[in-house]
């Protein structure tokens, strides 16, 4: 699978709201409330038993008995100032354990959780002293929002520092103030994008566009953070943040222009999205209900809006992706008892300097990895580096690098022809021709070229990591590391275990991936892996459903209309009409019968259409760029004798081209856990979501199925394996978990953590 999902979670720090209930609970020692000499208070969050301040129930009702001290000082003239700052030395304020949202049902109830946190901040707005968030480190959701309800927010330049409400990548919206709070303090247009996309800013971002009122020198940031005080004591005026642009507040300064904004914005989020997630556009209903009114009547808004939101299936599945995730960044790739050791990496060794060898290489270097790619070509070697150059460059013209930062990666990379780049590696990645003969041959010669620790790793997509292994003399340190193109965009890596890979093989690969800011998923050796072998029998089934008489248009927009990032005839031309091809003979002739090829594939692969490197396939292309469905693919296709387009589709239409591409999918899934390619549904639904961009607001391919339950997925398959044939038999385990009334979360159970920040 190819290209950027759609609304992709970034899946940062994420604060979330707790309940606060009245049982009885331990008193949390964080925050903590002083005065110093110079009349300065300070509330302090270091919570001794973690390594980032989270905002528990605990904490916050801390917080509000430190602002009574704080309220109480300051009437009696001993505080002349407030500053919120933490004591850990790389953050300043993450979230809460995102339990709170899962286990909230009742609207009523979530709507009372809000409203006690929006109390409590407006409790620290309301103090009658300058009021000041120190903020050093990572400062995310209800960390932010309690930055906007004080006066002043300086920042550290460390790179550390970020500031960002994700709350939106969760299915919600910021609801302690952060939603009514930021765009009256910065330009609307600043505050949606930060509010709609969950983006992260940097200190200089956020000076720039006035959420920070200083940007102080990391080092010195405390005695720096004590004299901005003092200056802001003397002169209030001292602490104003930057203002907009004139011109943007010309155009945001009417109503008019405000509206504009954010219909240009609703249009932005519909296109992005399709609707499905509905955070974003409630955000919007807040914002353009109650811009021209009282922070209170916003923040009662923010409230109604948090608590419709919080009980929502969209906001429930993306919590639980939200806890794959996090169990995959804090696994090993191991089985449940073992128990090794990662190598370090210092160095990666890349195996074949094309498109994803030089990808590879430059994503390790991003990472302060260094990188030496070998191939048996000048000319291969000198692409691989301007290809590494070129996403360098992208990188730092979207302003994502320095110029230094640039100039460092690429200093971190080199090439040759001669193994002697590889004596210090640590990894070898190969990502050669997908040729068994070829990829056994060039195995086994750098086997002779590197250290006995390092590891050796294949990145096919398609041929048997055991096979492989028969060329090496030691397969123990031999796995595969299959990443997805293009590299620097999609997350998914899949780890495949062969059958002598060692612990230490699999774990080093693991940690290596979430080095390089991939989620990783251990497969078995096995036809397609993972991933590959779910999209098989989906692309396939969409030929089928052409020679049936649906049009390209048709097929693929129902398949976006669910929420795939694109349809499947669109994924065949990104591939490649080629390589789709190469790849479906190779599970036909694994998998048997069932997967035989679609005739009206194989007729198009006989054709000089290549998809869309070729700029031609089932759509047209200019400059890589897709230009709509390409009519005359369908005179390469006798087969399709009459085509029914999209806007002639029935409801009966939709329904059966959602269900022969779904239950194609769930199926063969199905016959991949009993296969024990992977061990758990939920290792089916990480890798569907980030490997192909499954659409994250379902929650994954299987946790969708188990809302349609086992027992109706196999009567609709009985139904079309009488119909259609052998390719939709269904899987012996459906029938054993229909029969035991499981589902497949209750069936094929993983190991996945309780996620906290």
């Amino acid at each position: 699978m190819s290209g950027r999902l759609p609304f992709a979670p970034t899946w940062g720090i994420v604060v979330t709201i707790r309940p606060f209930n009245t049982r009885p609970m331990v008193r949390s020692p964080s925050p903590t409330f002083e005065i110093d000499d110079d009349g300065i208070a300070w509330i302090t969050f270091d919570d001794p038993e973690r390594s980032m301040n989270v905002l528990t129930q605990a904490v916050m009702l801390r917080l509000g008995e430190t602002l009574d001290e704080a309220r109480g000082a300051a009437r009696e003239g001993r505080a002349r100032a407030l500053v919120i700052r933490s004591g850990k030395p790389g953050s300043f304020m993450a979230g809460a354990d995102i339990d709170g949202i899962a286990g909230v049902e009742d609207p009523n109830v979530a709507k009372e959780q809000v409203r006690r946190g929006q109390s409590i901040y407006n409790d620290l707005a309301a103090l009658d002293i300058p009021t000041i968030a120190a903020i050093h480190g990572v400062c995310v959701g209800g960390g932010v929002e309690m930055s906007l309800a004080c006066d002043y927010r300086v920042l550290s330049d460390s790179p550390k520092t970020k500031m960002g409400l994700p709350e939106v990548q969760l299915g919600i919206l910021p609801a302690w103030g952060g939603t009514t709070r930021l765009p009256r303090l910065i330009s609307l247009q600043a505050a949606l994008d930060m509010l709609l996309t969950g983006r992260n800013v940097d200190a200089r971002k956020a000076r720039s566009i006035g959420l920070a009122s200083e940007v102080l020198p990391a080092e010195i940031f405390v005695d720096t953070v004590r004299d901005f005080v003092v200056a802001v004591l003397e002169d209030p005026s001292k602490g104003e943040a930057r203002k907009p642009k004139i011109t943007t507040r010309l155009l945001e300064g009417t109503a008019p222009g405000r509206a504009l904004v954010l219909r240009m914005a609703r249009k932005n989020v519909l296109a992005k999205t399709g609707g499905h997630y509905p955070a974003p556009l409630r955000i919007l209903d807040v914002l353009s209900a109650t811009l021209s009114k009282s922070v209170e009547e916003g923040l009662s808004a923010e409230a109604d809006a948090a608590a419709e939101l919080l009980v929502s299936p969209v906001c429930k599945n993306l919590v639980h992706v939200f806890h794959m995730r996090e169990a995959a960044r804090k696994g090993n790739g191991l089985p449940a008892g073992a128990d090794a050791d990662a190598q370090s990496v210092d160095m990666v060794g890349v195996l074949g300097a094309g498109v994803m060898g030089g990808g590879i290489g430059q994503l390790a270097a991003s990472r302060g990895i260094r990188v030496y790619m070998k191939d048996i070509q000048h000319e291969a070697v000198t692409g691989g580096l301007r290809h590494a150059r070129e996403l360098v460059d992208k990188a730092l013209a979207r302003r994502r690098l320095s110029k230094l930062e640039a100039a460092q990666q690429m200093e971190l990379i080199s090439g040759g022809l001669d193994y002697h780049g590889f004596s210090a590696a640590d990894i070898v990645v190969e990502a050669i021709v997908e040729k068994m003969t070829v990829k056994k041959s060039v195995l086994a010669e750098t086997e002779e070229h590197v250290s006995e620790s390092c590891i050796i790793a294949t990145n096919t997509s398609s041929l048997s990591v055991d096979e492989m292994a028969t060329a090496m003399k030691r397969p123990e340190r031999f796995c595969g590391m299959h990443f997805f193109n293009p590299v620097h965009r999609m997350p998914l890596v899949e780890v495949v275990r062969g059958r002598r890979s060692s612990d230490v093989a699999v774990t080093t690969v693991y940690q290596l991936a979430l080095t390089l800011g991939k989620v990783p998923v251990v497969t078995a050796d096995g036809p397609g892996f993972l991933v590959n072998r779910i999209l098989g029998p989906y692309l396939n089934e969409a030929g089928f459903l052409l020679a049936d008489g649906y049009s390209v248009e048709a097929i693929d927009g129902v398949a976006k209309d669910f929420g795939m990032p694109m349809g499947p005839l669109r994924l065949v031309d990104e591939v490649g009409i080629d390589v789709s091809g190469h790849a479906g003979e190779a599970l036909h002739q694994a998998l048997g019968d069932r997967l035989e090829p679609s005739p009206v594939l194989l007729e198009l692969g006989r054709t000089d259409r290549l998809g869309k490197k070729g700029g031609l396939g089932f759509y047209r292309y200019e400059k890589g760029k897709e230009q709509g469905v390409d009519e005359g693919v369908y005179t390469h296709l006798p087969s399709v004798a009459e085509r029914k387009d999209r806007d002639e589709l029935s409801d009966d239409d939709h329904s059966v081209i959602r269900r022969r591409l779904l239950l194609a999918m769930i199926n063969e899934a199905t016959r991949i856990l009993d296969d024990r390619i992977v061990a758990s549904a939920q290792d089916v639904d990480l890798a569907m979501i980030m490997g192909t961009g499954f659409p994250p607001f379902r929650g994954g391919l299987l946790r969708f199925a188990d809302t349609l339950h086992p027992r109706g997925i196999l009567a609709r398959l009985e139904e079309m394996h009488q119909e259609l044939g052998i390719r939709f038999e269904p899987a012996p385990a459906l029938v054993r978990m229909a029969e035991s009334d499981q589902t497949f979360y209750e069936a094929y159970p993983g190991s996945m953590e309780t996620a906290s920040t």
